[in-house]
């Protein structure tokens, strides 16, 4: 049954917020209010900041993360190890390795991972760039920090044999992280010993 309001304001509103994941009308409605109950400057920050966000926003051209300019602040920062390299899936992995603060090297974001029931094939992602930053000579390894699901492992699979006749070494996360489970949702304890505990990549079925 769709509810009423006394304010076609504060329907938009509530509209607008359920456009969100896991964000359903009474969760809606709840933010809603709350953000009514804050003073004006609250709420002007907020809708500032998105907009900013998606106006402002680009992506890091040396590893597709998101970033306020050309180079995120993870590359260019000179203390990382820049020959190392971890492969996730998205940002949201991305973010996951970081808060385990046991990783010290860069990334390379896919932008997904191979899905044939969706369509998503390995020129869909980001897989030519990461093979043509190994040719520059500079990677020594490359870490693949991709689920532990079928599509995971197809797309690590396909990363291996790209990669496997170039001279850096390909490793990937130890399996402390139950199959079928995302990385954003591994504890950070799990994460962090399975990229310190990695291993070097064999294959499917190996």
């Amino acid at each position: 049954m769709e509810a009423t309001y006394s304010s076609a304001l504060l329907q938009n509103v509530v509209q607008e917020l359920t456009r969100l994941p896991g964000i359903g009308r009474k969760s809606a409605l709840r933010l809603a209010l709350h953000l009514l109950r804050q003073p004006a400057e609250v709420g002007t920050a907020l809708g500032e900041s998105i907009i900013k966000l998606r106006n402002e926003v680009q992506y890091c051209k040396r590893c597709h993360t998101i970033s306020d300019g050309e180079k995120c602040m993870i590359c260019s920062n000179p203390k990382r190890e820049q020959s190392i390299v971890c492969v996730v899936e998205d940002i949201r992995d991305l973010m996951a390795i970081e808060n385990t603060s046991q990783y010290n090297g860069v990334y390379h974001v896919l932008g997904g991972i191979i899905s044939p029931m969706e369509g998503i094939g390995p020129a869909d992602l980001e897989i030519a760039s990461l093979f043509e930053k190994v040719l520059e000579g500079t990677v020594t390894e490359i870490i693949l920090a991709l689920p532990s699901t079928v599509e995971g492992d197809t797309t690590n699979f396909y990363l291996y044999k790209t990669l496997k006749e170039t001279p850096v070494t390909i490793t990937t996360i130890a399996r402390g992280i139950p199959v079928g489970d995302e990385l954003d949702y591994t504890d950070e304890i799990t994460l962090g010993r399975s990229i310190l505990n990695r291993q070097v990549y064999q294959g499917m079925g190996k």
